[in-house]
């Protein structure tokens, strides 16, 4: 009863359209691992679209990478002239708006 379950809940479709000779690869690809066309169609595109998701949403570093981070993390530099004055720009626009929240650093 429970395989019946899944096939009742598997309702959703994406038709493709391709040439004959990409059918017969999928169809001989499908073949060799023993799978039907669809479901090896879905399994591929699942794997292709883990591995899209994967790349995009990972950012790479190298162990150079994560101990320079890591000390920056560890050991700030101090707020250079620039920052400093956009800073004091926006305290000044917050009290302009009537933001009584404090700034950020800043203790009420």
């Amino acid at each position: 009863m429970a395989a019946r379950d899944e096939i009742d809940r598997v309702t959703d479709r994406i038709t493709n359209r391709m040439t004959q000779a990409v059918k017969e690869k999928l169809e001989e690809a499908a073949a060799l691992t023993g799978a039907t066309v669809n479901q090896f169609m879905v399994q591929a595109s699942l794997e292709k679209a883990e591995r899209v998701i994967d790349r995009e949403k990972t950012i790479p570093i190298t162990a150079r990478d994560a101990s320079m981070i890591l000390h920056m993390l560890d050991h700030p530099s101090m707020p250079n002239a620039a920052l400093l004055r956009a800073f004091e720009r926006f305290k000044q626009r917050e009290a302009e708006n009537g933001n009584q929240n404090p700034a950020a650093g800043e203790h009420p």
